[in-house]
């Protein structure tokens, strides 16, 4: 907190977007950058932790794009902000049974932390594997691009209009000095592409804007466009536009007010997957239609999976692991709240999942 405000002392406001981006990816004391968040005694669960049959649903659905692809020499999986390496190390696990497949594979691990590297590694381990700082640095393809939880954790702008003039959130200090509060300024309408904010209807006054994912949208979609491939993306979200904010600072597993402890606390926002689905599509992207997780998970097998292990489980891990799939599954919870999109470069028209 006291490095931000030493920041704001010099700078007097900063945008939403770069407060957000201070607070997670600075390098020397940004949250991602030197804790790690995950697990029990961290701030947040995925679903990779949750149960490892989700990761194996992404498996399955990689390994039959590339088969609809009529199983290419070389397949390319660059999985989106690892966290904490379950997800890549579970999906090895199911790609090691498909001979003709892991014998294509090469992994690119896309992450900012030195700190989650070590992490990720350490769980990991294999020569398939490899981290990259900038998806610049993918020279071939096809490419399955792999999402979890990673566009909600973007830094966002805040915008909202007023008789047709933008302003737009910024971080100040507060008059004593000691603590942060929220400014609008005006902002010229020119900083919003791929929306028709100022044609909506005079009750739409605010707008979230993931400047940051649209900069990755844009670079994945010319590398699909190039090398072939697909997106798919799973992430707390919504379909229809929302008119409030849906920024979180997240600690312990809990949800506190949005200036707790910034370097020290997640933060987080929904993702307007209409947004994304527009601008994927601009990029000459087909889109398949956006499904909840459940069912999307539902719709890979993820139950008749569950029912063919349990037959050789004890009582008490059968119902360890239903327990789980409900957590992934609950439409109430995580299954309902998250959403997935897949798009993938035109004509290919596979829809496996959607």
């Amino acid at each position: 907190m006291n490095k931000i405000i030493n920041i704001l002392k010099k700078q007097k406001s900063l945008p939403l977007d770069k407060f957000i981006d201070i607070a997670l990816y600075n390098k020397k004391y940004g949250y991602y950058m030197k804790k790690n968040p995950f697990g029990k005694d961290g701030d947040f669960i995925t679903s990779p932790m949750i149960s490892n049959l989700f990761a194996e649903m992404i498996a399955l659905w990689c390994i039959s794009f590339w088969e609809h692809l009529k199983k290419p020499k070389k397949i390319l999986i660059v999985e989106l902000g690892p966290g904490d390496g379950s997800l890549c190390r579970d999906l090895l696990k199911t790609f090691k049974k498909f001979d003709s497949f892991y014998n294509c594979l090469k992994i690119n691990l896309l992450e900012k932390s030195e700190k989650l590297k070590k992490i990720q590694n350490k769980k990991i381990k294999n020569k398939k594997v490899r981290w990259i700082n900038s998806i610049n640095q993918i020279k071939c393809g096809p490419i399955i691009f792999l999402g979890n939880e990673f566009f909600d954790a973007l830094p966002i702008k805040q915008l909202y209009k007023k008789n047709n003039v933008l302003f737009e959130k910024h971080v100040i200090l507060s008059k004593n000095k000691k603590k942060l509060e929220f400014s609008y300024k005006k902002v010229n309408r020119k900083i919003i592409k791929y929306t028709d904010f100022f044609n909506s209807p005079s009750s739409i006054n605010s707008l979230e804007y993931p400047i940051t994912a649209i900069k990755y949208l844009n670079l994945i979609a010319k590398k699909i466009n190039k090398f072939n491939g697909s997106l798919l993306t799973c992430d707390y979200g919504y379909i229809f536009n929302k008119k409030k904010s849906t920024l979180l600072t997240i600690s312990k597993h809990e949800h506190k007010k949005i200036f707790f402890q910034p370097g020290d606390a997640d933060i987080s926002s929904h993702i307007n997957f209409n947004l994304f689905s527009k601008i994927l599509k601009k990029n000459n992207l087909d889109v398949n239609k956006i499904v909840t997780q459940s069912e999307f998970l539902q719709k890979m097998g993820i139950l008749e999976r569950a029912n063919i292990l349990s037959k050789k489980m004890s009582f008490k891990s059968k119902a360890n692991m239903y327990y789980r799939i409900k957590k992934l599954l609950d439409t109430n919870e995580m299954g309902g709240l998250f959403k997935v999109l897949m798009a993938q470069k035109k004509k290919i028209k596979f829809s496996i999942g959607f």
